[in-house]
């Protein structure tokens, strides 16, 4: 089972680094790349999550229908991308629920911060997909956590996906700055201990993302754009060879229930 998802969001990941984007480039650019991915998941007829933010899905109602068209998850990734509050879980979950006309049961903290799993509970999320369960310098320390799906009290928790030796996470930067090949070396163990694997990505990084006004490191904007494209056909392409199904989280889930 691989569970694909994508944070899209408000391209505000300049900021990080001390610049500025105006709010319609900040859409337009995750448009953009959500319309590739799209394209894509139709292509190799997958199936995946979206965790959206509240602010990106009302400027953009055609991706929206999209994923609602074309069978895909929508999920909550809060209210707005770069502040938060607790009661942005709730309004978030019903406002995308009235945007979209779907059930939205999962939550992903933007940046994977930290949150109350009660507050979540509260709010009527059956999971979280929240917690990178490694270490990332300068971000966070989660080498405690579990490494794969668990139910604790009345939420699932499907954490990102790290190999069962050293936790070398396989989200999104990794796909950027290791060698393809290493990249699925390192799926297809996780895979084979797991039983599934679970890995994120953004739309912004299917755009070109090595203009100076981004102010963007090697880390973030290697192999972006068209390179990613490639790369994550190179990706689909093994998913389809290994005869793994593409499944929602959602779905997923339910099937622990």
């Amino acid at each position: 089972m691989i569970l694909l998802s994508f944070d899209i969001e408000e391209f505000d990941m300049p900021f990080e680094y001390r610049k500025t984007i105006p709010f319609a480039d900040q859409i337009a650019v995750s448009l953009k790349g959500t319309h590739i991915i799209l394209d894509l998941l139709q292509k190799y007829q997958f199936r995946a999550t979206f965790f959206s933010t509240v602010i990106f899905a009302q400027q953009v109602p055609e991706i929206i229908e999209r994923i609602k068209n074309e069978g895909h998850e929508l999920a909550s990734h809060s209210y707005y991308h770069s502040q938060f509050e607790p009661g942005d879980l709730l309004k978030s979950r019903k406002e995308l629920e009235r945007l979209s006309n779907m059930q939205v049961r999962g939550f992903r903290m933007p940046r994977m911060m930290p949150i109350d799993s009660q507050q979540i509970i509260d709010a009527g999320y059956k999971y979280d997909s929240s917690v990178n369960p490694t270490w990332i310098p300068g971000r966070y320390n989660n080498l405690d956590s579990p490494r794969t799906v668990f139910k604790k009290s009345l939420l699932f928790y499907v954490p990102a996906s790290v190999t069962p030796w050293l936790r070398i996470p396989l989200f999104w930067l990794s796909m950027h700055n290791f060698p393809i090949r290493l990249y699925l070396y390192f799926l297809k163990k996780t895979y084979k201990k797991d039983g599934y694997i679970n890995i994120y990505f953004h739309p912004w990084e299917f755009t070109d993302l090595t203009p100076a006004k981004y102010g963007l490191p090697n880390f973030v904007k290697r192999n972006s754009g068209e390179k990613m494209i490639i790369r994550m056909s190179s990706l689909m392409d093994w998913i389809k060879k290994e005869r793994h199904t593409c499944t929602t989280l959602g779905a997923f889930v339910a099937g622990y229930d």
